[in-house]
C-alpha cells in the first residue's frame, strides 16, 4: 500500500503490527513523504529492490525474514539506501548488530512518531550533501573525502560507506587533529545526543576503520574520543 502525492520521496515501511505501521504512515505522509507499507521481511526486500525508496524503516522482528537480514541483503547487493531500524527491545546487542550490518539509525519501541519522522529527515539531509560552497574535497593521509559527491577513496580505492558512516568521517576530517568526545560526535553527526548511547559512536568508528583498512586515519585518544590524523 502506497500513499499518494509524495513531495519528499517514497519511504518503505516494513512493520507487521498494523497499528504501528498505520501510525508511521500517517505521520510520514503528513510530512510530505510517500509511504509504501509491507508486513513481512520477504515482501519488504522485494519492495526495496523494486521501488528504490529514499529510505527504509525496518522492524527488526519481522515474519518471514528479519529486518537485519533485509538490511544485510541490500548492503551485499550494493544498495546503500538509508535504513532506520525499529526494535521492540532496549537491548544494546540489537542496536550494535543493526549498525554493524550497515543501518544508519534505530528507534526503540515505544517511540514518538514525530521523532521517527525527524530521524528520517535527518538521515536524508545528511545524504543530500553539504550546502553549495561547502563541498571542497578533504584530504587526510591517504583518505580523500568529497562532500559534494559524497565519495571516499582510501589509497586510491573507492570506499562504500553508509550515510551515517560518511558523515562521521566527514565531521572528523573537517578539522584534522581535533579530538572530539563521543558526546560531541553524537551531537554533531547524529544530532540527538540525549537519545543515544556513546556505544553507537564506537560501533560506527569501528565500521569506518574496517572499510578504510590500512589507510584509516581515525585515531583513538584514550579517555577522550576520536580524531582524524594523517
Amino acid at each position: 500500500m502506497t500513499a499518494d502525492a509524495p513531495t519528499r520521496g517514497l519511504v518503505l515501511v516494513v512493520e507487521d503490527e498494523p497499528a504501528i505501521a498505520d501510525l508511521v504512515r500517517l505521520y510520514l505522509s503528513r510530512d510530505g513523504f510517500g509511504v509504501h507499507l509491507e508486513r513481512d521481511g520477504t515482501g519488504g526486500l522485494a519492495a526495496a529492490r523494486r521501488l528504490r525508496p529514499v529510505a527504509c524503516v525496518l522492524d527488526i522482528a519481522l515474519p518471514g525474514m528479519a529486518g537485519t537480514e533485509v538490511c544485510r541483503r541490500l548492503r551485499e547487493a550494493g544498495d546503500w539506501t538509508p535504513v532506520i531500524f525499529l526494535t521492540a527491545r532496549d537491548d544494546e546487542v540489537d542496536r550494535i548488530v543493526g549498525l554493524e550490518l550497515g543501518a544508519d539509525d534505530y528507534v526503540t519501541k515505544p517511540f514518538s512518531p514525530r521523532e521517527l519522522v525527524a530521524r528520517v529527515r535527518a538521515v536524508l539531509r545528511r545524504t543530500a550533501g553539504p550546502p553549495e560552497g561547502v563541498g571542497r574535497p578533504r584530504v587526510v593521509g591517504a583518505v580523500v573525502l568529497d562532500p559534494a559527491k559524497r565519495t571516499v577513496t582510501a589509497a586510491g580505492a573507492p570506499v562504500q560507506l553508509t550515510s551515517t558512516e560518511f558523515d562521521l568521517l566527514a565531521h572528523l576530517m573537517a578539522r584534522p587533529g581535533r579530538v572530539y568526545t563521543r558526546e560531541e560526535l553524537l551531537a554533531g553527526v547524529w544530532g540527538y545526543a540525549a537519545h543515544a548511547g556513546t556505544r553507537t559512536v564506537d560501533v560506527h568508528v569501528a565500521q569506518v576503520r574496517a572499510k578504510l583498512g590500512p589507510a584509516s586515519v581515525i585515531r583513538t585518544h584514550r579517555g577522550v574520543g576520536y580524531a582524524a590524523d594523517g
